[in-house]
């Protein structure tokens, strides 16, 4: 039986991206895969009794090693902000390609601590910085150095000890450029470096913890609980920031959703289903209902969509164990049918996700194709023509097509670089000013713009003698071009629309990264948990791979 690949143009809904969650090919599992044989080690602890100084841990393989460099700070409580304007924070990081000397970690001290302002060099690879849970970080070193553990309750409101508040790569404020470690295999995946940084930051904060516990009361502290430590995670705060992201990295989102695609494709054509894949399977649905009822979130839309994901996973649960017969032909097709027809669609990209985790030899592979070399894509086809781009949008965009961009809802927003807050935002384009500063975001109403243009030209008229006369569409133009070649690469939907929700935006991305506990605030931010119930660097030799599933805070 062959399987066709989903239509993207019902999979580029936002409302399906954006009830997306992670899975054996979201990045910090890839890079824990990746790294689990390199060897571990804490290169310098050198904190005060507070728990401020600097640390570094590194990752070895032969003559490969990457560090970490860390500097805790004190700062006053009215200083602490997770805003991106803020200019302190309680720590900083940088991951340091090799092995950082004095004179690099004299110089990083005076540097990464002003993270944007700062200047590293080609040696730093990653840059990012971090905010304690305060009330959280506090309460542990208190009962710690009383030599009680943490009130577990009390943990699993939270999940971490630290938030990140922004993670930088690829040459930014000085950072190494992607062309100078692009061959690296071990790096042959998205955001692994990224990965890298925020896994061990995780290690350093139960690290400065158990720091500050022992220095409090050397008699009679103890240390972190090693299973408590795994259940703890680093959190995130995001907001709109991440948004354009995904509208201004076509090729690379194809690439991301492509993969996915393909590994349900292949799952679902698996004919036979060996007794323990899908004993392992159904396992893992049950066991992530704890992490489902673990989501706490003051938005509406998203307690809805959890509440809707909660009753139908557990009619799932049901359909499979008293209806659900595993040793007919194909049942993992069967299964993705069922969910079409009686779940909803956050249920239904959950269970693909899990669908995943007994089949390693699918998803690894696909892991290496998930990078894309952007810039080889962005070159537009001169010679072809009017008739050539107006079939290709005919092909590609019809629901787009159907948009009324006359109409004052579908038009209503517009996103531009907020001065102030120095990040991305959105604006009503009827109730406030700036709509001449608008960012480039809106493709749905471009294309739109397009198509109504080459329906008046002449279909033999070239794309370069086209573009002469419409220059302000030519970005347009080479994503029509590379949507042609790159079906998952393009949002189907209308993100400047009076119903658009941004945090499908950004869960979309959240989810390929990996995130866990997601927590919107709103339908503009949310924070979440990475690395939740993730093996500590001394485990990674032999880890569950299904961890993910197993977290009990």
């Amino acid at each position: 039986m062959q399987v066709e690949l989903r239509d993207p143009n019902t999979i580029m809904k936002l409302s399906r991206l954006g009830s997306f969650h992670q899975s054996k090919l979201s990045f910090l599992r890839s890079f824990l895969n990746e790294f689990k044989d390199w060897e571990y080690k804490q290169d310098l602890f050198n904190l005060d009794e507070n728990g401020y100084g600097e640390a570094v841990y590194s990752f070895k393989k032969d003559k490969r090693v990457y560090s970490l460099v860390c500097f805790a700070n004190h700062i006053k409580d009215e200083e602490r902000s997770d805003r991106v304007i803020a200019t302190k924070w309680d720590a900083a990081f940088t991951l340091h390609d090799g092995v950082p000397g004095k004179k690099d970690i004299e110089r990083l001290k005076n540097e990464v601590p002003k993270q944007e302002v700062g200047r590293l060099s080609y040696k730093e690879l990653t840059l990012s910085r971090a905010n304690k849970s305060v009330r959280l970080f506090n309460h542990v070193t208190e009962s710690l150095s009383q030599g009680l553990q943490p009130d577990l309750n009390l943990l699993s409101k939270v999940g971490y000890l630290y938030r990140t508040t922004a993670v930088y790569g690829s040459g930014k404020f000085g950072l190494a450029d992607r062309f100078r470690i692009k061959n690296r295999e071990e790096i042959n995946g998205p955001f692994r470096l990224e990965m890298m940084l925020v896994y061990l930051v995780r290690q350093f904060t139960f690290d400065q913890v158990n720091h500050v516990a022992y220095h409090k009361n050397p008699k009679k502290a103890v240390k972190l609980d090693e299973q408590i430590s795994k259940n703890l995670g680093i959190g995130n705060s995001t907001g709109l920031g991440m948004a354009p992201f995904i509208v201004n990295h076509p090729t690379l989102l194809n690439n991301w959703i492509l993969s996915r695609e393909i590994a349900l494709k292949k799952i679902r054509e698996i004919k036979d289903v060996k007794k323990n894949d899908s004993a392992l399977f159904v396992d893992c649905v049950k066991k992530s209902l704890t992490n489902i009822t673990s989501w706490n979130t003051d938005s509406e839309y998203q307690k809805n969509k959890i509440n809707n994901l909660l009753k139908d996973i557990q009619k799932f649960l049901k359909f499979i164990e008293n209806e659900f017969d595993f040793t007919t032909e194909y049942p993992f097709n069967g299964i993705y049918e069922w969910l079409e027809q009686e779940t909803c669609e956050e249920c239904i990209e959950y269970v693909v996700s899990i669908m995943m985790e007994p089949y390693s030899e699918i998803t690894e592979p696909l892991v290496k194709e998930m990078s894309s070399d952007e810039e080889k894509y962005f070159n537009i086809p001169a010679h072809r023509t009017v008739e050539d781009l107006r079939n290709i949008i005919e092909k590609k965009y019809p629901n787009i097509l159907e948009i009324n961009f006359e109409k004052k809802e579908n038009n209503q927003n517009f996103w531009f670089i907020s001065k102030n807050k120095e990040e991305p935002r959105l604006a009503d384009r009827f109730e406030e000013h700036g709509s001449e500063l608008e960012q480039p975001l809106a493709i749905a109403r471009d294309i739109k713009k397009l198509y109504e243009i080459l329906l008046v030209s002449k279909n033999s008229q070239t794309v370069s003698d086209f573009l002469i006369k419409n220059s302000e569409l030519r970005h347009v133009v080479r994503r029509v071009f590379i949507v042609e070649k790159f079906p998952y690469s393009e949002i189907q939907d209308n993100t400047i629309g009076k119903n658009i929700m941004p945090i499908d935006m950004l869960r979309l991305k959240l989810s390929f990264f990996g995130a866990l506990k997601f927590d919107p605030r709103s339908d503009k931010w949310l924070r979440i948990c990475m690395f939740q119930g993730a093996p500590l660097p001394h485990e990674l030799k032999n880890y569950d791979e299904q961890w993910v599933y197993k977290s009990n805070i």
